[in-house]
């Protein structure tokens, strides 16, 4: 793209002078090619740590059963789907990103969009292992599939949500998978062609052949456009099949069919929120700033506002239905959510997804890194109470009084949720160890027309107008890696 086709006042998703293609190589595969850092190593220690918890928790349930969670007769379902719901809803980020805002060209997706991916690909196997893990014998997962008549009977109950639930994120993670591999290959060729020895035999493999020649870049593109047309339909449908799992029962706070866009709006609210969680340390510590910019934060935190706002309106509209529909039942398990045993919950839950999250309405908190990053840690701590509150404050007091019964997580629970964590960490670290953390060939077309550098030339030039140089410049305060004291001379 020439610098001529976009205009001046548009702020530049590449910042820094002298910036070349080759610059771009060498600072993004800079953390996949030299050793790591102590900053690297200490965040490894720590996520391992948490997997191994992990490790040992899952494998004390498989040993002892699920009756070591704090489950029971009332509450049947607990931290264990809460935790799958809550992974399942950050692994939306990463499929919006990709595939959405490429369909809608939007430029800026091309700094963020590999980790997200990536995110999106840990998110989901974190979710699948509560499933796995909730089966109490795992070895009869494979009953979920639809097995060949030669099996004997068919097991799988096609009209259970929970079956659509397999098929949904099976299919969800299939093509995440495909989607970001597809989008690494001409990145990991770069890494081969740079690379001697083993790591040279190992990224050959990996690139699958990767030519770089025009008829590869024509399929590249066109392929990448196709999964974005399929993967688009998924962000939708997938977290609308998981909130089914409630929606379709007659549980009282679970039977409304507002739970479809309300879970859609809270995943992607949740998932963009751990991207800047991820991010925004990222960038720092590997020394991306110029490439992930404060103009990428500010865009993100647009969007989480957006679906926080969203998500609010439909907690007001859950109540409203409840008053509205005049049924006891209905109105009571409201009611009991905010002020019942479990209120410090419901309330936690909506200070932390809606009103805490306002103060993004003030552009110097948007640009604020520190209050960005604190902020994504907060909402990803509400989206975890919203489904604690939907699940356990539906179940834990039904019809009968006489059944009523309190849920308390064991030190299992506990184990199996905070080791899932470290899991997804330990994931997400070893993809910025072996693998390029920003798509390498997407950022470079950005240099030639989205730079700070070739917007700094048209400054220089002078053939704009002057009113329009000024915006741009003041637009500029806001980024961390721009010197404006250089544009005081321009």
């Amino acid at each position: 793209m020439s610098s001529h086709n976009e205009s001046i006042i548009r702020e530049p998703l590449i910042t820094g002078n002298n910036i070349t293609y080759a610059q771009i190589t060498e600072d993004i595969l800079r953390p996949v090619e030299k050793l790591p850092g102590r900053a690297w190593w200490i965040g490894f220690s720590v996520a391992s740590m948490g997997a191994t918890l992990w490790l040992f928790a899952v494998s004390y349930t498989f040993w002892y059963g699920i009756g070591s969670w704090g489950l029971n007769k009332t509450v049947g379902w607990a931290w264990d789907i809460t935790g799958f719901v809550w992974w399942v809803g950050i692994g939306h980020a990463g499929t919006l990103i990709s595939a959405i805002l490429l369909l809608f060209r939007q430029k800026w997706r091309n700094s963020i969009n590999r980790s997200a991916e990536a995110m999106t690909i840990f998110a989901v196997i974190c979710a699948a292992s509560y499933i796995v893990a909730h089966m109490g014998r795992p070895w009869m997962a494979v009953y979920s599939l639809p097995l060949p008549n030669q099996y004997g009977s068919l097991w799988v109950n096609f009209n259970s949500p929970l079956i659509w639930d397999v098929f949904a994120i099976s299919t969800y993670f299939t093509v995440s998978l495909v989607f970001w591999y597809t989008g690494l290959l001409p990145d990991i060729a770069t890494i081969r062609d740079r690379a001697t020895g083993l790591r040279r035999k190992i990224y050959s493999f990996m690139s699958f052949g990767w030519t770089g020649s025009v008829k590869t870049w024509q399929r590249f593109e066109t392929v990448s456009l196709i999964l974005a047309g399929i993967s688009t339909p998924l962000v939708l449908s997938v977290h609308s099949i998981v909130s089914m799992d409630f929606a379709t029962s007659l549980e009282p706070g679970w039977h409304t069919t507002i739970f479809p866009p309300y879970f859609v709006a809270g995943a992607i609210f949740s998932g963009f929120a751990m991207v800047q969680t991820l991010l925004l340390i990222a960038r720092k510590v590997l020394g991306l700033e110029n490439y992930i910019t404060m103009f990428h934060i500010e865009a993100m935190n647009k969007i989480i506002i957006l679906t926080g706002s969203i998500v609010m309106v439909a907690y007001c509209t859950e109540f409203f239905i409840a008053y509205y529909s005049q049924v006891e039942y209905e109105q009571y398990a409201f009611i009991n959510r905010y002020f019942g045993p479990y209120w410090w919950a419901s309330w936690s839950m909506f200070c932390c997804n809606c009103i805490i999250p306002q103060v993004l309405w003030f552009k110097n908190v948007r640009r604020s890194i520190a209050a960005t990053w604190f902020l994504s840690i907060i909402i990803n701590i509400g989206m975890w109470f919203e489904r604690f509150v939907i699940i356990v404050t539906s179940l834990h007091r039904d019809f009968l009084p006489s059944s009523w019964a309190m849920f308390y997580p064991t030190w299992i629970d506990v184990s199996v949720f905070v080791g899932s964590i470290g899991v997804f960490f330990t994931l997400f670290l070893l993809f910025l160890r072996v693998l390029p953390s920003i798509a390498i060939a997407e950022v470079k077309l950005l240099l030639k027309g989205s730079s700070e550098q070739e917007k700094k030339k048209i400054l220089q030039s002078g053939h704009i107008d002057a009113s329009q140089g000024e915006f741009y410049k003041d637009a500029l305060k806001k980024f961390d890696a721009i010197d404006i004291a250089e544009y005081e001379k321009v």
